[in-house]
C-alpha cells in the first residue's frame, strides 16, 4: 500500500468516526472511545504530513564528481 493510499484509508476512516460522534453528541450519549481512536487517526495524518514536508524542507542530493 502506497503512502497516498494509506492516507487515504486513514482520512476516510476519520470521516466514519466524525458521523458516529456527530450521532452520539446528538442522542446525548457518551462518546470517549471514539474521541480517542479520532485522535490517534489526527496523529497519524500529522506525523505523516509532517515527514513530508522535513522531505521538502531539506531534500538529500546526490553530489557525483
Amino acid at each position: 500500500m502506497s503512502q497516498r493510499q494509506y492516507l487515504k484509508s486513514v482520512e476516510k476512516e476519520l470521516q466514519r468516526i466524525n458521523k458516529i460522534i456527530d450521532q452520539k453528541i446528538v442522542r446525548g450519549e457518551d462518546y470517549w472511545k471514539e474521541a480517542r481512536d479520532h485522535k490517534l487517526l489526527l496523529r497519524k495524518i500529522r506525523f505523516y504530513e509532517r515527514r513530508n514536508f522535513f522531505r521538502r524542507l531539506f531534500p538529500t542530493f546526490s553530489l557525483s564528481f
